[in-house]
């Protein structure tokens, strides 16, 4: 089968997601282009903007260079923001797409479950499956993406879970993805190459993945524990705002992938919190917090469980 584009797929509230996402897309389309001696595709700036739908800046202008140096195509869909989530993508069978989630609870995150069954269709396009996590494990996640993705008629040929600074706090994987895990991640996309180029030799139509070592079902969430090693209960916990770090310059409204923050007041979450941080993240007064005791506790234990260094696994 001959891949002709390259598609960088993800959901990234915190951006860890599409760090580790789009690393993988741009050194697959690397591989292909050296072994073409590039498509000449002067249009993969525009067409990457016009998929992606958003304004990620950084993505457009890597699409740009891509198009630049002669690669091949890449197009690139973030649908985090609700405004991305307003038309359906097609994928076909020349296109090898890349598509990223983070791990919530062991498992894909259950309010983008229904993102992704509503908005991808895969017509066969064979598919690299990418999860990252806090550092503490991804569970079933990467099982439960790869099965939710063929069952759109994606081929997964290749998965990946790869550790991330955990963004409930920044003294769990500080740093991470670091420069090992990303030579780490580098070599995965020149192993997928090399599958994908073996089963082309020998007439296959595809690759596809053989399973998920060791986690063939999806298991139960996680259930998150506080300092006491007991349950902790904090699902309606909310991010709270200090009032007086706060500037009201509504970016943390504009960042919310549920778009649960009030607009006009945004010290108000009205709508669900899944507690990604990307309001926390992004808050250029650090006037964002979360102060729920359980959730509060929940962090103190994996900060005191967690601090070893989870490595990224890989599955061909």
């Amino acid at each position: 089968m001959v891949i002709r584009k390259i598609a960088a797929v993800y959901f990234s509230a915190a951006g860890g997601t599409k760090e580790v996402t789009e690393r993988i897309a741009a050194k697959l389309a690397e591989q292909y282009a050296a072994e073409t001696g590039g498509t000449g595709n002067e249009n993969a700036g525009r067409d990457a903007k016009d998929a992606g739908g958003i304004g990620d800046r950084d993505a457009g202008e890597y699409a740009e260079e891509i198009g630049e140096t002669g690669a091949l195509e890449v197009r690139t869909v973030d649908f985090t923001l609700p405004c991305a989530r307003t038309e359906t993508f097609v994928f076909d069978r020349e296109t090898l797409v890349v598509f990223g989630t983070p791990t919530y609870a062991g498992r894909v995150p259950n309010k983008v479950l229904p993102m992704i069954r509503e908005l991808f269709i895969g017509n066969g396009a064979q598919t690299v499956a990418v999860v990252t996590f806090g550092n503490r494990n991804f569970d079933s996640s990467l099982t439960e993406l790869t099965q939710e993705l063929s069952g759109l008629g994606f081929v997964p040929v290749a998965g990946a879970a790869v550790a991330c600074r955990h963004v409930f706090s920044k003294k769990i994987a500080p740093g991470r993805p670091d420069a090992e895990d990303l030579a780490k991640v580098d070599r995965f996309a020149e192993q997928v190459k090399t599958k994908l180029d073996d089963a082309s030799e020998t007439g296959m139509d595809t690759a596809e993945i053989a399973s998920i070592a060791g986690r063939e079902e999806v298991g139960p969430y996680y259930t998150p524990l506080g300092r006491d090693g007991l349950p902790a209960k904090f699902l309606k916990a909310k991010v709270q705002t200090n009032l007086i770090k706060c500037d009201d310059c509504g970016i943390c409204a504009r960042v919310c992938p549920l778009g649960s923050i009030d607009v006009m007041e945004t010290s108000r979450v009205p709508g669900i919190c899944i507690k990604c941080h990307a309001c926390v993240v992004n808050c250029p007064q650090g006037a964002k917090y979360f102060g729920d005791p359980a959730f509060l506790s929940h962090v103190a234990y994996l900060e005191e469980h967690y601090q070893r260094r989870a490595e990224p696994e890989f599955f061909l």
